[in-house]
């Protein structure tokens, strides 16, 4: 009974006028990065949407209190009963975890109810994306990779966000040979690559920086190329970046060619230091020197680049006709405060900033797109 009252609390969310006002109030920017703080990831929010998440857990959690009895230690009751796991019961129970001990109780209820349901669809509801923003939020990767890996569990995790999250918290972590293994499970699985998980593996593969990783980079590429699927620009900065630290410069030629834009901080870096690996100095020098002359007006924020990458001019040039030049650029350069003191691993392993969204009233979805019945509740929709 008091399982049942739960999830009818939960079913009532969207009628609750007091819903909106809780959600409006906790809409403030820098909400999320107070929980969060400095980290270094390679999907935005916009791609996770942790912060949509933690307001609906935030809402859930608001308009349960006071009921009786705690629904978390209810269903743990159930599950050593061994009773069945219902959808609207593992959905709430999603809504309120807050800690490690909750976490164990959601994970045992996920391999419940997919031992339960392995035999027949899910529906239109997707668990995965939860339970990955779940570990995202509380810092458990070792356990959204576990999960994800676990031959029990294939079948459950059939969307590509829920690997995209997972390896990009791996890869925040520092933990990339994980991140490799949930890459693997995601294809022995067959659950497509998109543009976000493109990027993720590129980054991850650079990373490791070895041989096999450089193989599986180039590979996972081509093989989009040949699909004619989009690949973002940050990917193919990734697999240049390892191609040269490979010392492949023809491939990292041939990936740089492969970008429509190359105007950024990033790509002008990478190509003076393709230039300069290569062994074109003078065409490195040129492009820096181009760089201090450059017409564009004050407001307009000029080229900058890395000491690391001037160093590595200068080293090409040294004892060389082109020494003194590579030098004279240098400081000019540094004069016009255009040289920065970021490496270009920081450049290359940034935390990407939201794409702005028009203001505009969101109009909510009332019917499954596979049913045609009317959706009982979209504040607990993925």
């Amino acid at each position: 009974m008091a399982l049942r009252r739960f999830s009818s609390c939960c079913r009532s969310l969207l009628r609750d006028s007091s819903c909106s006002g809780i959600l409006s109030a906790l809409s403030q920017p820098g909400w999320i990065g107070s929980r969060l703080g400095a980290k270094r990831h390679l999907l935005s929010e916009d791609a996770i949407r942790l912060q949509d998440f933690q307001r609906r857990k935030l809402a859930v959690a608001h308009l349960i209190a006071g009921s009786d009895g705690n629904f978390i230690e209810l269903l743990a009751h159930k599950l050593q009963s061994n009773r069945l796991i219902l959808q609207d019961e593992l959905k709430l129970l999603l809504h309120l975890c807050q800690s490690v001990e909750d976490m164990m109780i959601a994970r045992d209820a996920i391999y419940r109810y997919h031992a339960e349901n392995s035999n027949r669809a899910h529906g239109e509801f997707r668990f995965g994306p939860l339970f990955m923003r779940l570990c995202y939020e509380l810092g458990l990767e070792k356990m959204a990779a576990d999960v994800l890996t676990d031959k029990e569990m294939r079948g459950f995790f059939s969307d590509t966000t829920s690997f995209n999250i997972a390896i990009d918290m791996l890869f925040m972590k520092g933990y990339h040979e994980d991140a490799l293994e949930v890459l693997r499970s995601m294809r022995s699985q067959r659950v497509p690559f998109n543009k976000d998980t493109l990027m993720l593996v590129s980054g991850v593969c650079y990373k490791l920086n070895t041989a096999e990783s450089h193989m599986i980079c180039t590979s996972l590429i081509e093989e989009a190329q040949a699909k004619g699927q989009f690949i973002l620009r940050h990917a193919y900065c990734f697999a240049v970046a390892l191609a040269l630290r490979r010392n492949d410069i023809e491939k990292a030629q041939l990936l740089f060619s492969q970008i429509m834009s190359t105007d950024g901080r990033l790509c002008q870096n990478l190509k003076v230091l393709l230039l300069a690996m290569s062994g074109a100095t003078d065409d490195a020098i040129m492009l820096l020197s181009a760089a201090t002359v450059s017409k564009t007006p004050s407001f307009v924020r000029k080229p900058e680049f890395s000491q690391e990458v001037l160093d590595l001019v200068h080293l090409q040039t040294e004892d060389g006709a082109q020494m003194a030049k590579a030098e004279q650029v240098a400081s000019q350069l540094e004069r016009a405060g255009q040289v920065t003191r970021h490496t270009l691993d920081d450049m290359l392993c940034h935390t990407p900033t939201n794409k702005a969204k028009p203001v505009q009233v969101m109009e909510q979805r009332r019917l499954s797109k596979r049913t045609l019945k009317p959706l009982q509740s979209t504040l607990l929709s993925e």
